[in-house]
């Protein structure tokens, strides 16, 4: 084991010295191999990034994996037991959702249906055996947007984005003026479209005058306002959030091993609402996409790494080829054949490393430039951090290439016989 490791030592001080003796074939191995690994780096940084991207909206939209989700069809009944049994607990929340209108009252909202602002999904129609009219009033300010009623913090379960304002609070008292979260699609509608702080909900008595306290990136493409459940219950019952008749959402998000979703479950089942449960698990759904992209993407990075390798194999034998005196002069005195192979592998192991941490720094400063230039604007590349699976690439890669790179011209140099010493 020591002379093993006295032979790497030795090879280790040799190749630095060869190294810095020929600086400049070192530097055209290090530019013909950086590119190639500079290629590696990019697409596993690429690939990760594209990977927490990817997943990411889909936990706006579904959850964090490992959340289970129970969605029912919505009852007063069914309501009724998952608001008494979510009540106050910190591992389930409740989501009732309804349809509500904001502005002049009496008016057909500017996108009927809760429509995405920049679409048109037409009038609501009312049909019968003399054909379908239109309904809903004259046309006027008004947004048509969908409440989402919660129990507690769903962010536990859903990562939103706050992109302005607050989140609701919901250690305070409820107030009689709800408190509304928008969407980003609802907050662009209200942008576009002053309108009177006047809400009407199917079902409720009165109208509502709500309070608008933040903005949030929930990636629904609608309209969506989020309020306390128990501040919009002060106006409307629990009965006609989860009507039927009203297109009404019913659904129950939880921890894994909650004893809520075996309380709710049994009670439904009592009642005959079979509720229908799952576990979210988006990495598993999109592995086999992540796959095919990375394997696309590396082996495209895998061909301009090759030229990079054939860059170094080049001036590696036009290097042993000057230098076959110096190696048969090493073997008249002894120097074992492993050690000079040693050698010149050393120093295209070094050689590639060298540049695989040159590669890493440019990416980590091209990350920093892009996120600083860009991240106003994507939220995903705000302050994102360079991809430690792209560092440990471009290390592998820079090994590799420096042995596939040195290992011909590492035989021939241990190839090399005595007897070519007697021409110098």
């Amino acid at each position: 084991m020591r002379r093993f490791s006295g032979r790497f030592r030795s090879s280790l001080i040799i190749g630095l010295q060869g190294i810095r003796a020929r600086k400049l074939r070192t530097l055209l191995s290090m530019i013909s191999l950086f590119l190639g690994v500079l290629a590696v780096v990019v697409v596993q940084a690429g690939a990760s990034i594209a990977e927490r991207a990817l997943l990411a909206d889909l936990e706006l939209t579904a959850g964090y994996d490992g959340t289970r989700v129970m969605e029912m069809q919505a009852s007063q009944q069914a309501a009724e037991v998952l608001t008494t049994t979510a009540k106050g607990r910190s591992d389930a929340v409740v989501m009732l959702g309804i349809n509500g209108i904001v502005g002049e009252p009496g008016v057909l909202p500017v996108n009927p249906g809760g429509s995405p602002i920049d679409e048109d999904w037409g009038p609501p129609m009312n049909c019968d055996e003399n054909g379908c009219v239109p309904i809903g009033g004259p046309e006027g300010e008004a947004v048509e947007l969908r409440l989402t009623a919660l129990t507690g913090d769903v962010r536990k379960f859903r990562p939103f984005r706050q992109e302005s304002g607050r989140w609701l609070d919901f250690t305070t008292v409820p107030a009689l003026a709800p408190r509304l979260v928008l969407n980003m699609e609802a907050a662009k509608a209200f942008d576009r479209h002053h309108v009177p702080a006047e809400m009407r909900v199917g079902g409720a008595a009165n109208n509502v005058t709500p309070r608008f306290t933040g903005v949030v990136d929930d990636g629904d493409g609608q309209p969506r306002a989020y309020v306390r459940l128990d501040e919009l219950t002060n106006w409307l019952p629990t009965s006609k959030l989860a009507d039927p008749n009203t297109s009404g959402e019913l659904r129950l998000m939880m921890t894994a091993g909650s004893p809520v979703e075996q309380v709710v479950t049994s009670k439904l089942k009592a009642m005959g609402n079979e509720p229908y449960a799952f576990t979210v698990e988006s990495r598993k759904e999109q592995e086999k996409t992540l796959t095919l992209m990375r394997l696309v993407f590396f082996a495209m990075a895998g061909l301009v790494l090759l030229i990079g390798v054939a860059g170094i194999l080049n001036v590696g034998l036009a290097t042993v080829g000057e230098r076959v005196e110096e190696f048969a002069l090493r073997r008249a005195v002894g120097t074992p054949r492993f050690l000079l192979a040693g050698i010149v592998l050393v120093e295209t192991l070094l050689t590639g490393l060298f540049t695989a941490a040159a590669a890493i720094g440019v990416s980590v400063a091209g990350l920093r430039v892009v996120s600083m230039i860009v991240g106003s604007s994507e939220p995903l590349l705000r302050d994102v951090q360079f991809p430690w699976e792209a560092g440990v690439a471009g290390i592998i890669a820079g090994l590799v290439a420096g042995v596939l790179g040195g290992f011909v011209p590492a035989l021939r140099a241990a190839g090399i016989p005595i007897a070519t010493v007697m021409r110098a």
